[in-house]
């Protein structure tokens, strides 16, 4: 079973479905079948590291205005992943009043974390 709010791609959840309904023997052979598949001498394909298309911070930006100039130059970071924190950073700006400086500082922050776990995970995968 998955933990909650786990996000997974659609064909992951189609097959996570598929898996769910078959009975225990079948399962024990499509995992028997995904096994000899993984085992196969195919190399994998490696995806290539994507860079940041980093832009340049105006003077005056609103929080949103930084949010959508970080997801633009952040584009290969899964958003789903970013969400929790930057809702919350969001949310100190607008209810609890935080400046919006701060709440960028913070929020190129996250993002540059997020972009350097890209980094290691693919680094890892490679290996």
């Amino acid at each position: 079973m998955l933990a909650p709010k786990q996000n997974l791609p659609a064909d992951q959840r189609r097959m996570l479905k598929l898996y769910n309904a078959l009975s225990e023997e079948d399962r024990r052979t499509l995992e028997a079948f995904a096994e000899f598949l993984a085992a196969r001498d195919i190399p994998p394909v490696e995806e290539p590291l994507q860079q940041p298309k980093l832009i340049e911070r105006p003077k005056e930006e609103s929080v949103v205005a930084a949010i959508k100039r970080l997801s633009a130059a952040y584009y290969m970071l899964d958003k789903s992943l970013l969400f929790n924190d930057t809702s919350t950073l969001m949310t100190a700006h607008i209810i609890q009043g935080r400046a919006a400086s701060d709440v960028i500082d913070e929020l190129e922050s996250l993002f540059q974390a997020q972009y350097k776990e890209y980094l290691s995970e693919r680094r890892d995968d490679s290996k």
